[in-house]
């Protein structure tokens, strides 16, 4: 950097950079990066940024990564793009034909259900934790709210089974009804030419993940990224500054802007509500007590209510708990409002062509995506698919 673009940095309790992030996001980031990462960044309103663009140009903002929209699909990749659209809206491999993933984690609403702090199964049962949005998912390290599956593939492996969500009573109960529709036997036998018995479990969720892989939503922030430094506004810009200042890049960070790492819940101060442990209930370690992992930014204006448990209402608020929680700092309502504003910029477009329903077959009937609005294909326990 030039002498004018320096950072200039205090640490806090925490260090420089959390030990969580530095071990926990190895394989997202890489360990030379979220060093320099935390060293450029540290929580704390004591990192001064110079007003000129430069100091915010993309170059040096390296911690991050454009994203580019998903490449039309091709040959037997397409085919299950097709396939795993179609059941992604399938009602009928809820138990009572009410629900579909798209009930709960809803397309043409990025990917969540909206305005609900949980969603509601297909016997009309709350679920426990609020409904991540599927967009951009794959981009992140692990899935659910607690990072209990490892892939998107293993994410839709679930919720079909799951009492609280879709009901099913097992995996059979799935390929029974599969394979009483020709037109579905036709399409997995298409779509996965090399074996006698296309049509498995496996390959259920395998084409559901193949789908959820395309769902992607570039945004004018990685128009910035890669080099248009007009895609932001000046205020976006400032906000950009902020949000760098207050530290919240040390976990929002990468190219899907969280996902990265796994967090503790008030790392600098402690978290209020310590009803869900979060991963201390998958790993059964108390050191994991009140870890979640780090949710992605994009999109971030049109997925509330936020957090693990959908209680936090507005996006202001998200703002300044995190920054008191995670980085011991009581921003003014200047700075949440200009960290807000930039937050905009992440906001991509919906897919409107690569979503379209289905218009044949049982995808295409009436209600398919679900009458009632249950949860989705990315549950694997009793609690909801976070």
């Amino acid at each position: 950097m030039k002498d004018h673009e320096t950072f200039h940095l205090k640490g806090n309790a925490s260090g420089w950079i959390r030990p969580s992030l530095a071990v926990k996001s190895l394989p997202a980031l890489g360990l030379v990066a979220l060093v320099a990462c935390g060293v450029l960044l540290g929580c704390g309103r004591a990192s001064q940024i110079s007003q000129s663009d430069d100091d915010i140009a993309p170059q040096h903002l390296f911690m991050f990564s454009p994203l580019k929209a998903a490449p039309p699909a091709s040959g037997q990749t397409a085919l299950r793009v097709d396939l795993g659209r179609r059941l992604y809206y399938e009602a009928h491999l809820s138990e009572n034909g009410s629900v579909s993933c798209n009930s709960c984690h809803e397309l043409e609403k990025y990917g969540v259900d909206p305005g609900k702090p949980v969603s509601f199964g297909h016997d009309n049962r709350p679920g426990s934790r609020n409904s991540p949005t599927v967009y951009n998912a794959g981009l992140q390290f692990a899935q659910f709210w607690d990072g209990r599956a490892a892939t998107l593939a293993a994410q839709a492996a679930g919720p079909m089974m799951n009492p609280v969500e879709m009901g099913m009573s097992g995996p059979d109960a799935v390929l029974a009804y599969i394979r009483s529709r020709p037109d579905y036997v036709r399409q997995f036998h298409a779509a996965y030419p090399d074996v006698k018995d296309p049509v498995t479990f496996d390959n259920v969720t395998d084409a559901i993940a193949v789908f959820e892989g395309g769902l992607l939503t570039p945004a004018r922030w990685d128009r910035y990224l890669a080099g248009d430094t007009a895609a932001l506004t000046d205020p976006e810009k400032q906000g950009l500054r902020v949000f760098l200042r207050s530290g919240c890049a040390n976990c929002h960070a990468g190219i899907d802007m969280g996902g990265n790492s796994y967090e503790q819940l008030g790392a600098v101060t402690d978290w209020p509500d310590r009803t869900d442990i979060g991963r201390g209930g998958v790993t059964h370690r108390a050191s994991d007590t009140l870890y979640f992992k780090v949710p992605t930014l994009r999109n971030v204006e049109m997925t509330g209510p936020w957090f693990h448990n959908g209680q936090v209402r507005t996006l202001d608020q998200a703002v300044r708990l995190m920054a008191k929680y995670e980085c011991g700092e009581a921003l003014s309502e200047a700075e949440v409002h200009s960290i807000v504003v930039f937050l905009h910029s992440l906001t991509g477009e919906i897919p409107q062509q690569y979503i379209q329903q289905p218009s044949t077959g049982a995808a295409g009937e009436k209600g398919a995506a679900g009458p009632a609005k249950t949860r989705s294909t990315l549950i694997s326990t009793t609690q909801e698919g976070q």
